[in-house]
């Protein structure tokens, strides 16, 4: 096994083919000896169904199955955004909202079609990320980070992914589609578990 204080290298598996998601994590990963392998790497891996009843149990799932396949560490997250006036949905099945095929653009039509009328402050969201990272052996440990707004009445911006452009931030007046991904990636609920994880990494 490779070890990040010295000159050997660190593969570990991202379950995920979002190129948005995995250049995202290449990003919060630099400086580390770490080769962030995706499962763009791995076209024979079955199909991962995220059929868990939590985001933990869903990354959990996910990191157990690439690391099984691959015989590497494996890291895994599960990211919904939850809505107040929706009672908490979609929540686990933010990416899959308007179906199973549902693009970043049919989830969000839903989404804003769901609370047209609804004034600013009955709009409130939070982002949610958990995200798990697995040895091979069994052994894991789970990191988790959660990011406030509301959902804006029209997409803005052209940045990040999913529901990113309807996502507002009240304390910097833009969506986080307006955001430079630098600003992002230090900020979002996906940054704050990978700076937990990042920082469990450089003592591994």
């Amino acid at each position: 096994m490779g070890t990040l204080g010295g000159n050997k290298l660190t593969r570990i598996v991202f379950a995920t083919k979002n190129s948005g998601k995995l250049g995202e994590i290449k990003e919060m990963l630099a400086g580390l000896n770490v080769i962030l392998l995706s499962l763009n790497d791995f076209p024979n891996i079955p199909e991962i169904e995220e059929d868990g009843s939590s985001y933990l149990e869903n990354a959990l799932k996910k990191a157990r199955a690439v690391s099984d396949f691959t015989g590497e560490m494996a890291l895994a997250d599960d990211s919904g955004l939850e809505v107040d006036a929706l009672g908490g949905a979609p929540g686990i099945h933010s990416s899959r909202y308007a179906g199973d095929e549902a693009m970043d653009e049919d989830n969000m039509r839903k989404l804003l079609k769901e609370l047209e009328g609804l004034p600013p402050d009955k709009r409130g969201a939070t982002f949610h990320c958990e995200m798990v990272f697995y040895l091979p052996g069994g052994a894991y440990e789970a990191f988790r980070g959660r990011w406030n707004g509301r959902i804006h009445d029209v997409p803005l911006g052209d940045g990040g992914f999913g529901y990113d452009p309807v996502f507002f931030l009240l304390d910097r007046g833009v969506t986080v589609g307006q955001l430079p991904a630098y600003v992002k990636n230090r900020i979002s609920h996906r940054a704050q578990a990978f700076a937990a994880f990042r920082e469990r990494l450089q003592k591994f």
